[in-house]
């Protein structure tokens, strides 16, 4: 006897369950535009509703650019809602007017608005993430469309089943499932057929003004001309891809701590280990460190992953802009991915000259000083934040400030001066430190290049009879 085979509700909801996108008691939002794909994910959901042992909640969005048929659909999943006793939020967002505002094309535009929209949703209702109803079709023209655009193996792997999406200004993440993967577009007709649903139909969608539809009525028709088999081929591809590239993210996980760590909100590389790894790992800890700061990859393309990757060999000092305003720069030894060159440094900014208490403490913008006068007899080791001097030879009229063109002092260990400029340059202080690190001056030189080098003059020796200790902290 032959086996019976699945229905399109029965694969849905198998496909559900072999990737774990429903948990019992959770609330779900489902994306539903009005099209046969949506409608479909949404009965079959409605169905199934019990045997999940999940809420829905629907929610529409009226992009403003179809004028009274965009009014249409919004009335027919109302309606739908209505009929099937499921809450609904319907709204409607100016696209046209984000378009421009942005300075995007319309896709970008509506896909943004869109997903701001149901981030908006499901905080509102409480939900745990977005169901949406894309399709193998889908998949498909997603992975061409990633082809065309240039990808790297990441972009081969389409859609996946589940993914994790940054939405409006405060960079919040929703988690968006997609059951239908493995259902075609044309079954999604059928299904709603049988059941009568009556779906809409958008005209947006066979306009050429849309990448997505050329590649669907134009550059596949041609594909399978070629090779009648296309789609399989390509999902073939995506699932090698996939394996690839999660076998890839695994490994750079686990390497992760020893390459890289979090410094004021930057992300520093350790040149030295990431060199030797395979390039397919060096660009996997890349996207990795983008991913770290920014919350998402958005905007990154390969392109922008392989200069990443050569910048490896560039020497200290140069920097690599990128979209988002991101900056890679090159320290002694190390890359630093920044936001921004004022978050690459620990340092709070010294805004001028200010006198420190001896003894006693001095606070100043990001800073507390402890100055204490000892007998000569205490140790006088100088480490990070805290230095010792010969006081009779320090003084007690100091001060603090930022470096200035010309500065000269003469490190410890040195019988000469040396420029300023040149010490920080030798003691690899990375560029973007040098105009914060603090200096204690006399009326008459540099005392300390504070966690660095105090100056030769005003060492501890064993004829000091006093000792000046100054410790600097950093306040949050």
């Amino acid at each position: 006897m032959a086996k019976k085979e699945k229905t399109v509700g029965q694969r849905v909801i198998g496909f559900v369950r072999e990737h774990s996108l429903v948990s019992a008691g959770e609330r779900l939002v489902v994306a539903v535009s009005g099209g046969a794909d949506s409608v479909c994910l949404l009965h079959i959901l409605a169905q199934w509703q019990r045997e999940l042992g999940a809420e829905l909640h629907i929610a529409h969005l009226d992009h403003g650019l179809r004028g009274a048929e965009s009014d249409s659909d919004a009335r027919y999943v109302s309606d739908l809602a209505y009929h099937l006793d499921i809450p609904a939020t319907v709204e409607r967002r100016d696209v046209a007017a984000y378009r421009d505002q942005e300075g995007c094309s319309l896709e970008e535009a509506a896909r943004e608005v869109r997903y701001g929209f149901l981030g908006v949703v499901v905080g509102a209702v409480g939900a745990s993430r977005v169901v949406v109803g894309h399709t193998r079709d889908d998949h498909i023209e997603t992975i061409l469309m990633h082809l065309l655009r240039g990808t790297g193996m990441t972009g081969l792997r389409g859609l996946q089943p589940r993914s994790l999406l940054q939405h409006g200004e405060d960079r919040g993440r929703i988690e968006v499932v997609r059951p239908l993967l493995e259902v075609t577009r044309q079954e999604t007709l059928d299904y709603c057929q049988r059941y009568r649903l009556d779906p809409r139909s958008d005209s947006s969608n066979t306009s050429p003004a849309f990448l997505r539809n050329r590649i669907r009525l134009e550059l596949l028709p041609v594909l399978k001309s070629y090779n009648p088999s296309i789609d399989r081929a390509l999902l073939r591809l995506a699932a090698i891809a996939g394996d690839d590239v999660s076998f890839i993210e695994e490994q750079a996980s686990r390497l992760w701590n020893e390459v890289a760590k979090e410094e004021g909100g930057a992300i520093c590389l350790d040149v030295g280990k990431i060199v030797g790894l395979p390039r397919a790992m060096q660009r996997q800890m890349f996207r990795l460190s983008v991913a770290h700061l920014r919350g998402s990859l958005k905007d990154i393309e390969a392109d922008h992953v392989e200069a990443m990757v050569d910048f490896l060999s560039r020497p200290a000092g140069k920097r690599l802009c990128l979209p988002q305003g991101l900056t890679l720069s090159t320290d002694y030894g190390r890359l630093v991915l920044t936001s921004g060159p004022a978050s690459l440094c620990p340092l709070p900014p010294l805004a001028s000259v200010s006198s420190i208490n001896v003894p006693g403490e001095t606070i100043l913008p990001g800073w507390r000083i402890k100055a204490d006068v000892l007998q000569g007899s205490v140790d006088g080791a100088n480490h990070g934040l805290v230095a010792t001097f010969d006081f009779d030879k320090a003084g007690k009229e100091l001060t603090v400030r930022p470096r200035k063109p010309g500065d000269r002092f003469q490190p410890l260990g040195m019988n000469q001066t040396k420029k300023l400029q040149d010490f920080m340059v030798d003691a690899r202080i990375p560029r973007s430190w040098r105009g914060r690190v603090p200096l204690v001056c006399s009326p008459r030189e540099i005392l300390w290049v504070v966690g660095w080098r105090i100056d030769d003059s005003v060492k501890v020796t064993e004829t000091t009879r006093k000792i000046l200790r100054l410790e600097f902290e950093r306040l949050s």
